[in-house]
């Protein structure tokens, strides 16, 4: 059962071929902090077929009457093969980074997905991780990249580098919007060993 601890709100983009567990994880730990999620599809609809083929039906759409991304404190972008460019070539989704970005609210992505913020230049300067494979997009946009760490967080972008780092990305999310304590709790709760 969900009790909210949280004025905060965050969505997570669902793209077809999404890596699931970098989404789903970060859903299922900032729901047990009490923190509001929304699952997003970026398409017209709610229903989104993973990398792995696992079927997802998500709480919303960017297309429906009333979506406004700006009623989140913070958007989350999993990886994925094809996920990561389906998530790219939405023009909505990255004018909301780029607005995001640009007043300095919260932008996290994990495993391929930091390249689109890369790719964007939201990056520039910045200290940021992602998946092996794709640090070096990271690095060709003036990232300063930070190989070796399973997640990232600089100002306002917190990033991770993919499935196997999903609990510490969510974990530092949590921290981020709960606080220390809520994190804590969520990681005693999951038995979670760093």
């Amino acid at each position: 059962m969900f009790k909210k601890a949280s004025d905060k709100r965050v969505a997570v983009f669902i793209a077809e071929g999404l890596e699931e567990v970098e989404g789903l994880t970060i859903v299922d730990v900032l729901f047990r902090a009490g923190v509001s999620c929304d699952t997003v599809s970026i398409t017209r609809e709610r229903q989104v077929t993973s990398s792995h083929e696992v079927t997802i039906v998500c709480d919303r759409t960017i297309f429906d009457e009333g979506f406004s991304f700006d009623d989140y404190d913070l958007l989350v972008l999993p990886g994925g093969i094809p996920g990561t460019p389906n998530l790219r070539a939405c023009a909505p989704l990255c004018e909301a980074l780029v607005s995001f970005s640009s007043r300095g609210a919260d932008i996290a992505a994990i495993c391929a997905a930091p390249s689109i913020l890369a790719e964007l230049g939201l990056l520039k300067g910045r200290r940021a991780t992602a998946n092996p494979g794709f640090q070096h997009v990271l690095s060709e946009h003036g990232a300063e990249l930070v190989a070796d760490e399973p997640v990232v967080v600089d100002g306002n972008l917190v990033t991770s580098q993919g499935a196997a780092t999903a609990m510490d990305f969510g974990l530092e999310l949590v921290r981020r919007l709960a606080g220390d304590e809520a994190a804590s709790h969520v990681a005693e709760g999951v038995v979670y060993r760093s």
